[in-house]
């Protein structure tokens, strides 16, 4: 058993049957009153995130977590399968488990959240930064905008669409920032 000065960011409580990852706390003294522990917590499973106050020195259950890395290999009606690339371990889970999971291509490396005790699968997570290449965009045309960050939606290898700058044409290979969905950079 743990306590609110035990938490960090990252961590991983159970509260209400459910698991929470740690997202940003934050310790309060006030003037008048007992300190409390205001806290932002990401429902691992549905990805929702709740803001929860805690007072100072309440015990709390963390849940042990363990990541690891699985290859992404193809999807099937019973969902999506992967690989661990030193055991040869097949895992399957739903494509809902994983945030952004359009921008997610066949051979890519994924870290998955594992529920240690349980051994169930609570999330998994792609790379920061990934690369693609775009399939369709509309040409820019030298002109088009008075500011110099205009943007255009641009199809990508996986189906997904995001929102490129004017001079990226089809066929080019570009970086794509998982978190924001925001084009990262092009490939020379």
């Amino acid at each position: 058993m743990a306590t609110t000065a035990d938490l960090k960011n990252g961590m991983c409580i159970e509260l209400n049957g459910k698991t929470f990852t740690v997202v940003e706390f934050q310790h309060v003294k006030p003037g008048k009153g007992p300190a409390f522990v205001r806290t932002k917590l990401k429902n691992v499973e549905t990805g929702r995130t709740i803001d929860n106050t805690f007072t100072a020195g309440e015990k709390i259950e963390p849940v042990r977590v363990e990541r690891r890395p699985y290859q992404f290999l193809y999807e099937d009606d019973m969902g999506c399968n992967f690989m661990h690339n030193e055991t040869f371990e097949q895992i399957c889970f739903s494509r809902d488990l994983i945030e952004n999971s359009d921008l997610m291509k066949e051979g890519q490396i994924v870290e998955v959240m594992f529920h240690t005790e349980k051994e169930t699968v609570l999330a998994a997570e792609l790379p920061p930064i990934v690369e693609m290449e775009v399939t369709y965009t509309e040409p820019g045309v030298k002109g088009d905008t008075a500011s110099s960050n205009a943007l255009k939606p641009a199809t990508i290898e996986t189906g997904a669409t995001i929102r490129v700058p004017l001079f990226i044409n089809t066929g080019e290979r570009i970086r794509v920032d998982t978190r924001t969905r925001e084009y990262y950079e092009r490939i020379k």
